[in-house]
């Protein structure tokens, strides 16, 4: 059968169609490089929030896709995201529709299911009608849909003087449609929509289908979003055959992490779709596996996010801290660039694709402005040999390592006064380098904002923390010179730190040093980062500790980015008075380090709480710092990443604070001081724990004054320590 083609008139695109309702509500499915963001009703509408899209390498391929019956709105039943395939399931009935002859189709007459999926740089999609009605019904489904090919940092906000060309939609073979975009980048960019059966008429942004349904009979239509670039593309499988990959692909991703089931189902939804979320945010490099930061915004690969990720996840899964420590030596910076502020030994913040970073109207492709993912690199690598004892990854990091402290030294101390600071060199880089990038998030005490070059207090702490590694490193070895040298001047920043950080007054450590090493005196959270290295002095660590769990501080839910009393506070900015979940996990874990495991369990329960209002227990990037209110959740930020990968990694950052577990394998132990579990945890079962060669197999049990732990399996080689 041969579709008739429909004229441009007839087939409309989606912005014509009928309004709908707005909905902010929305869902979002990805696989490396491609993600979708649609609402309730499975559709992509520029109404609502108008980041909706199926995106492929930083272009917004697809910008409308709605199905319509009888060119009405289906009505919604219900919507939601399967945690372990990540399908979106949609189900949807008719509304009254009088038909051309006159036949009255009752609302709630044929349920409509659809399932999409995304897989391997392709969209699919299967559609199934169902008439339950006694009588048989003839209905028209129609799909619109519209392509703007719009860069990501354009649906952003970012305004173009110039684009690229968008041809007229080209009809190939009566079941197929071809939206073409030439950028200034010279790349060609394709939406292939395919439709299977062939559908009756098919025109440039419109496809319909005549259907007659019997009594109890059903109707299937499928469709594929397939994204080309120069004409190279994946082949679409059949949707069924795609749809079987998933389970497969997934279990393989799970293999070599670890599986935690607590006595509390509500626990352990929050873990299983932090794990899925998790593994779908995992894309397969050439350097290795490596999470992308987040969706919408930053789905693609973060230098200071991936390392932070590796961290929260290292006792659950330490494979991935490999191949992320592989991916930032092989895009190290060799050389001086100020356009990417790159400089010899830095590590990159953020890898992009797209048209814009194509043609060099943003820096980044591959952009180096953050001056904390390179310490924070050789904390990793440190981190990662003590976890796992794996040698042959450090002799092959370790040219790397050297050529990250080198910059350290030699670059990232920029006036030679022994901190590590930032400046920006690019006009249109970042102005802020630390994790709170924003243009407003350092400031002084009356609200100015502060002058670089900035010293962050954090950094200092990552810097301290990276030497200690290094020289752990350098004397096995055997360079005992450099290992004698980075203690040494390990512990005279420690006492430089405390000197110039430490405020008395405030019971904290500063923000940051401006570029005249005058202090910028107001309470944040970065404070709480310090204590993640062991850089804080005892003396003030509870000091410390009571500033960042008081009322201005934390909001029952999370730790604000900055305290409710500071003049620039705003519990709904960005980083000057939100809570971001990674970051109040980071704290939670350096405060049981110091022994505040009660101050932990404190803040587990706060972010548990929070998953408990928010839609699929996914904590996002962050959300609003306003105090907790009776019965309510935490307010939404709007326009907050979900899935983020630091945030749904946050989980087992928590479980590791409470627990206090502690992998050595060189030492082939498994120590848990002094482990506590929450009161909404009665009992954890960990399984699945990589040792060595090996997995573990334990189990905690939560009495009066202690946890017990029983050995379910382990190897013999391995020894598990309880101190008391």
């Amino acid at each position: 059968m041969k579709a008739d083609i429909l004229s441009d008139t007839e087939s409309k695109i989606v912005s014509q169609v009928k309004p709908v309702i707005a909905d902010d509500h929305y869902y979002v499915l990805n696989y490396a490089d491609t993600f979708g963001v649609f609402d309730r009703w499975g559709d992509i509408y520029p109404g609502g929030r108008n980041y909706q899209g199926l995106y492929h390498n930083g272009t917004r391929y697809i910008s409308g896709f709605n199905l319509v019956i009888n060119d009405e709105k289906p009505l919604l039943l219900s919507s939601s995201v399967t945690e372990e395939k990540q399908i979106l399931n949609v189900d949807l009935t008719n509304p009254d529709i009088i038909s051309e002859k006159g036949i009255k189709v009752r609302k709630g007459t044929v349920h409509i299911i659809r399932s999409k999926f995304i897989q391997n740089c392709i969209c699919y999609e299967r559609i199934v009608l169902t008439n339950y009605d006694e009588h048989k019904h003839e209905l028209e489904i129609s799909f619109y849909f519209h392509s703007d090919f719009k860069d990501i940092f354009e649906v952003r906000g970012t305004v173009r003087n110039k684009k690229g060309i968008i041809y007229e939609p080209k009809v190939e073979d009566s079941d197929k449609v071809i939206i073409s975009y030439k950028g200034l980048d010279d790349i060609k960019r394709e939406a292939v929509i395919k439709f299977s059966p062939k559908p009756d008429k098919v025109g440039k942004n419109k496809i319909v289908y005549k259907i007659k349904l019997k009594p109890k009979q059903s109707f299937k239509i499928n469709n594929t979003v397939v994204f080309a670039e120069n004409g190279k593309s994946v082949e679409p499988l059949g949707f069924t055959i795609a749809l079987s990959q998933i389970t497969p692909r997934i279990k393989r991703a799970k293999d070599n992490m670890v599986e935690i089931f607590s006595s509390n189902e509500q626990f352990n939804h929050w873990v299983t779709r932090s794990q899925a979320d998790l593994v779908s945010l995992i894309a397969n490099t050439p350097y290795g596996k490596y999470p992308y930061a987040g969706v919408p915004w930053f789905n693609s690969p973060f230098g200071r996010d991936g390392i932070i990720t590796s961290i929260e996840t290292l006792w659950a899964y330490p494979s991935l801290a490999r191949d992320v420590l592989f991916y930032l030596a092989r895009t190290q910076a060799n050389e001086v660039d100020s356009f990417k502020e790159a400089e010899p030994g830095k590590i990159f913040h953020e890898a992009r694709s797209g048209e814009m970073v194509e043609t060099g109207e943003i820096p980044f492709k591959l952009y180096y402005g953050t001056v904390d993912a390179t310490p924070l690199f050789i904390v990793l690598a440190g981190a990662y040999y003590k976890r796992t004892g794996d040698i042959e990854t450090i002799k092959n990091l370790w040219p790397n390592i050297i050529n990250a402290l080198n910059w350290i030294d030699n670059y990232g101390d920029i006036d030679g006064d022994g901190y590590v600071e930032y400046v920006r060199k690019a006009d249109k880089g970042l102005e802020n380098q630390g994790w709170k990038d924003s243009d407003d998030s350092i400031s002084y005490e009356d609200g100015r904002l502060a002058k670089p070059p900035i010293a962050l207090c954090e950094v200092q702490s990552y810097v301290y923390d990276a030497k200690n590694k290094a020289a752990y490193l350098a004397e096995l070895l055997g360079e005992k010179n450099l290992a004698d040298k980075l203690l040494k001047e390990a512990s005279a920043l420690k006492e430089k730190f405390n000197k110039d950080f430490w405020d008395e007054e405030l019971k904290t450590y500063v923000i940051a040093l401006d570029g005249d090493k005058s202090p910028c005196r107001v309470k944040s959270s970065n404070a709480g980062l310090c204590l993640l290295s062991g850089i804080v002095k005892h003396e003030y660590a509870t000091k410390l500790a009571n500033t960042l769990l008081s009322s201005e501080m934390y909001s029952d839910w999370g730790i604000r980015t900055l305290a409710s009393d500071e003049v620039r506070y705003n519990p709904m900015s960005y980083h000057n008075g939100s809570c971001w979940p990674h970051d109040t996990a980071l704290i939670a874990y350096g405060l049981s380090l110091y022994g505040f495991k009660d101050k932990a369990a404190k803040i587990m329960k706060g972010l548990f709480d929070a998953t408990l209002f928010i839609d699929l227990q996914r904590l996002p990037e962050l959300f609003c710092g306003f105090g907790r209110r009776k019965n309510e959740g935490p307010t939404a930020y709007p326009v907050a990443c979900a899935p983020q990968a630091w945030s749904v990694a946050a989980v087992y950052m928590l479980i590791q604070a409470c627990l206090q577990i502690d992998i050595n394998a060189v030492e082939k132990k498994v120590y848990f001081i002094k482990p506590i579990l929450p009161d909404f945890i009665d009992s954890l079962e960990i399984k699945n724990l990589p040792l060595g060669e090996s997995k573990a197999h334990l189990s905690l049990a939560r009495y009066k004054n202690n946890v017990g732990i029983k050995v379910i399996k382990k190897a013999n080689d391995w020894e598990v320590v309880t101190v008391n």
